[in-house]
């Protein structure tokens, strides 16, 4: 299944992080698509608010990957830009799919594709000719989530006015 929106700039990709964020239950697995500086990092500063860790989030390229918690959950925030072999960090990422309290982020993750579940939201931003901030957002997601994308579409539009 897929919905898309636009962000017409980094604080719409943020409040469009937070209202997933706030939806997240854990167990949920999100992989980011964009070139650099796409605003994989920027929407993942929205998930982790919104999910309601106080936590400083920053891309996790060269530290390869972060943890932040919540009351209820931690968000793994994997970043396999840098590297041609995922080696053990693929062995955490799995530890971390493996655990129903952890929410699982993902960039550059086409070296680990054969680890991730089917069961995830892919999240898709691509730049908008003619505009430096505004980005096309695609996220393809399974059936089982359906209504975590229903109440974000319904709370998208009343978030941006």
């Amino acid at each position: 299944m897929i919905w898309q929106t636009s962000s017409t700039s980094s604080d719409d990709t943020e409040r469009l992080g937070g209202l997933l964020g706030s939806q997240l239950a854990g167990g949920e697995v999100i992989e980011l698509h964009s070139d650099l500086g796409g605003g994989k990092t920027t929407f993942t500063r929205g998930l982790v608010r919104g999910a309601g860790s106080t936590d400083k989030v920053s891309s996790p390229t060269f530290t390869l990957s972060r943890i932040y918690k919540t009351k209820n959950l931690q968000i793994h925030h994997f970043d396999f830009y840098r590297l041609a072999d995922p080696g053990i960090l693929a062995d955490q990422l799995v530890e971390s799919l493996d655990n129903p309290k952890t929410v699982v982020v993902v960039e550059w993750a086409d070296i680990v594709k054969d680890v991730l579940p089917a069961e995830r939201f892919s999240i898709e931003f691509m730049p908008v000719a003619n505009s430096s901030e505004e980005r096309r957002v695609t996220i393809k997601y399974p059936e089982s989530k359906r209504q975590v994308i229903v109440s974000l579409e319904t709370e998208w539009p009343e978030a941006e006015a």
